[in-house]
C-alpha cells in the first residue's frame, strides 16, 4: 500500500511505527512541518520524511490524517485539487466529522474517520470505524489495516465520541489502574521493578481470558473468589471505596468534557 500519515505528531507516530512493524506498506510518507523529529525514519528505504503534504497525497493512495483539529480543515483545503478516485481519505482528528470533511473535499470522495490508541505502536489498538456512503466501499480496506494493527470495530458516527473516551482515553484509565496495583505490590515488599512486572503481567492475563474464552468478567472473578477468602475481601473493599463508580463517573466526565470540546 503507498500510504501517508498526514500530521506524523504522538498518534501518527505510533500509526507510522505499526505499519513498519507489520510490513504494511510499500512506500510511507511522513508529514509535518518540523521534520527534524522524523529524521531516524529516513533510515527505512520505504519511510518518506517530508513537510510537503501535498507531494504526500500525490505520491499515496491511503491518506492517514493525524493533524490537530484546527488545522485539518486549512489542510483539507490544500489538497482537495489533488484527489483521485484512488485515494482513500481517513480522518483520526477527534471531534471532526464526517459531514465536515465532505463539505471541504465533496462527498464523492471515500471519506472514513478511524479513532484507534496509542497501542497502535505495538500492533494491540482498539480502532472504532465510520465512513460515508462512498466509504463504505473501501471500509473493508481501513478494516484490514487496522486488524493487523490490533483489532477494529465498525460503529454509527454518533458513537464515536464515546469510543473515543473508552478506547482512546481508556488507555490512560487502564494505565493509572496498572500504577495502582504497582504502588500495591510496593507497599506489599516488592521491588519498583518487580512490583510493576506483576501488575502489567496479571492486566494482560485478565484481559486474554475474558478475550480467548468469551466470558463475562464476572466468571472469571467467581473463579478466584472463595468464600470468606482475600480476594472477595479486597473486592469488596474496593466497592466500598467506590472503584467502579469512580471509574464509571470518570468515563462520563471524559465523554461530557468531548462533548462540550469546541
Amino acid at each position: 500500500m503507498k500510504t501517508a500519515i498526514i500530521g506524523t505528531g504522538n498518534l501518527g507516530l505510533a500509526i507510522a511505527k505499526g505499519l513498519i512493524i507489520n510490513n504494511s506498506v510499500t512506500s510511507l510518507y511522513l508529514t509535518k512541518r518540523d521534520v527534524s523529529s522524523l529524521e531516524k525514519w529516513r533510515e527505512y528505504n520505504e519511510v518518506v520524511v517530508t513537510n510537503d503534504n501535498r507531494e504526500a497525497v500525490t505520491n499515496s493512495d491511503i491518506l492517514i490524517f493525524a493533524v490537530q483539529p484546527g488545522h485539518f480543515a486549512a489542510i483539507l483545503e490544500d489538497i482537495k485539487d489533488l484527489l483521485t478516485e484512488k485515494h482513500i481519505v481517513i480522518s483520526t482528528i477527534t471531534g471532526f466529522k464526517v459531514p465536515q470533511i465532505a463539505d471541504v473535499i465533496g462527498d464523492d470522495q471515500f471519506i472514513i474517520r478511524a479513532m484507534p490508541n496509542t497501542a497502535i505502536a505495538v500492533g494491540e489498538s482498539m480502532t472504532c470505524l465510520c465512513s460515508n456512503e462512498a466509504g463504505k466501499k473501501r471500509i473493508a480496506i481501513a478494516e484490514a489495516i487496522f486488524n493487523k494493527l490490533g483489532t477494529s470495530m465498525i460503529i454509527p458516527e454518533y458513537q464515536m465520541q464515546a469510543a473515543t473516551v473508552i478506547c482512546a482515553s481508556g488507555i490512560a484509565f487502564w494505565m493509572r489502574l496498572i500504577r495502582a496495583t504497582t504502588q500495591g505490590a510496593i507497599q506489599l515488599g516488592f521491588d519498583a521493578k518487580e512490583a510493576q512486572e506483576l501488575a502489567m503481567q496479571t492486566c494482560q492475563g485478565a484481559a486474554t481470558l475474558v478475550i480467548k474464552s468469551g466470558n463475562h468478567p464476572e466468571e472469571e472473578i467467581d473463579k478466584v473468589t472463595t468464600p470468606q477468602g482475600c480476594t472477595i475481601e479486597g473486592l469488596n473493599e474496593m466497592e466500598h471505596s467506590g472503584l467502579s463508580s469512580s471509574l464509571i463517573k470518570g468515563i462520563v466526565a471524559s465523554y461530557n468534557k468531548i462533548n462540550n470540546i469546541k
